[in-house]
């Protein structure tokens, strides 16, 4: 998405209330939404990790396990978790999974992540503007790898990742 192009903008409580260019909405610190798509292989084993570009306008070469963005004016989630899984890593016609909406603060990002997941056993294709790299990575390897704040994964990523593990797992006894 470009610089100059209208994303909506977002209440506190995760209302579209408005429009903005995605320069504006960076710069003022808007409140918006993205989508963000967990990639996970078909035994649900492993999950794709990429590392993002150097030239993206947040959290620039960090890694990532979400495939996702910025919410275009009057997008649905729905809709934008399908463009941006499809633009990112060519992945299409799979079932989405919506499975929560988090919040992410993190001045100057004020976000409304809408959180989907999908499984996915074909070919992965890279945008390579927004992505250099990436692979398969063993659930139990990125779980220790997201809790460790030393790595290298986007501050969001790891926050919904977090919440994603935290969610699924079991109730302790």
């Amino acid at each position: 998405m470009a610089a100059d192009e209208l994303v909506g903008v977002y209440d506190a409580d995760g209302h579209e209330v408005g429009e903005a260019t995605r320069a504006r909405m960076r710069a003022e610190g808007l409140w918006h939404a993205a989508t963000m798509v967990l990639v996970r292989s078909g035994d649900l084993r492993r999950v794709y990790v990429h590392r993002r570009s150097p030239d993206k306008d947040v959290f620039p070469g960090l890694r990532d396990c979400w495939a996702g963005g910025v919410l275009g004016a009057g997008e649905r989630p729905d809709d934008g978790a399908r463009r941006e899984l499809a633009e990112e890593l060519g992945i299409t016609g799979v079932d989405l999974r919506p499975l929560f909406v988090l919040p992410f603060v993190e001045p100057p990002v004020r976000c409304h992540n809408f959180v989907y997941a999908t499984s996915w056993d074909g070919a992965v294709h890279h945008q390579p503007e927004e992505i250099v790299s990436g692979g398969w990575l063993d659930l139990t390897e990125l779980t220790a790898q997201l809790r460790d704040p030393a790595t290298d994964f986007v501050p969001d990523g790891r926050a919904a990742a977090l919440e994603w593990l935290r969610r699924a797992a079991p109730p302790e006894s």
